[in-house]
């Protein structure tokens, strides 16, 4: 008989269990800036860029200069979360030796702001004695809504180029170069402003200043148009959209860089999102 009444008991207190209301906890979205990296260095391998003071995933793993990362296949990463605040990060050397992943290319505190996208740069010539010396670079991306139009930027990673003037045109090889630079005489190590341009296909074209022979060239990030199912992909067909050419140099021959690239580029990452077409 007591063991029918326990029996009893337990079965009731699983009814009542089970009647109760799910429980879930509300955890808050934390503050964050928005982190991404790029690897321009041409005389270098495969590097991991990474904060050291807290673990989160915004990391960039393998990268490598010019080429297929670990996120991307233009040498860089898509924006990641990160804590805001003084972030320490560093930058090692890639590989699958302690003696290699351990090497630290880079040691710098960054601060970071709420809310506010940011561009990490690494370029510059790795090799000791060259010009211009390894640096760091950090720009913030904070492009305006450009409405029904694109905004479209050019950052100038092109060591050893100099400053220069870039052309922005329809794509084709027979496609003259417009009378007048988009951006004129844009120093290394710096960012133009945005350019409001009417949403298109184009490519970039860059010059010594005052000169009309190409030095690098890059067809932009196109994008993807919007459906009632899919969001668009940002690019500069895609009005709302904004989006940033990286001139980069050539890889330095006989070095740890890809050597599939013997001329200096123009790189394409996208800094702002079109709005959004689907639920």
């Amino acid at each position: 008989m007591r063991l029918n009444k326990l029996l009893l008991g337990g079965v009731m207190a699983l009814a009542v269990g089970a009647c109760q209301k799910d429980e879930f906890i509300d955890t808050p979205v934390q503050p964050a800036a928005l982190v991404r990296f790029i690897h321009a260095v041409p005389d270098t391998g495969a590097m991991d860029f990474r904060f050291v003071d807290l673990v989160e995933n915004s990391s960039g793993f393998g990268m490598l200069f010019r080429t297929l990362s670990i996120s991307t296949s233009t040498g860089g990463t898509f924006y990641q979360r990160a804590a805001p605040g003084a972030r320490h990060l560093r930058i090692f050397m890639d590989g699958l030796t302690a003696a290699v992943a351990s090497t630290i290319v880079k040691d710098t505190t960054l601060n970071l702001v709420a809310d506010k996208f940011y561009t990490v740069v690494l370029h510059g010539f790795a090799r000791a004695g060259s010009t211009p010396a390894l640096q760091l670079s950090v720009f913030e991306d904070g492009p305006t809504d450009p409405g029904t139009q694109v905004g479209l930027r050019v950052v100038n990673l092109g060591a050893g180029l100099g400053a220069q003037d870039v052309y922005v045109s329809a794509q084709g090889a027979a496609v003259a170069l417009p009378a007048t630079p988009t951006f004129s005489n844009v120093a290394y190590a710096a960012a133009s402003a945005y350019a409001a341009t009417a949403a298109g296909t184009y490519q970039y074209r860059t010059t010594a200043p005052a000169s009309v022979t190409v030095v690098a060239s890059g067809n932009a990030l196109a994008g993807v148009a919007g459906t009632t199912i899919a969001n668009p992909q940002p690019g500069t067909s895609i009005a709302g959209s904004a989006v940033s050419g990286f001139i980069v140099p050539r890889s330095v021959a006989g070095s740890g860089a890809p050597q599939a690239f013997t001329t200096p580029g123009v790189i394409f990452l996208w800094d702002r999102r079109p709005p959004s077409t689907s639920p």
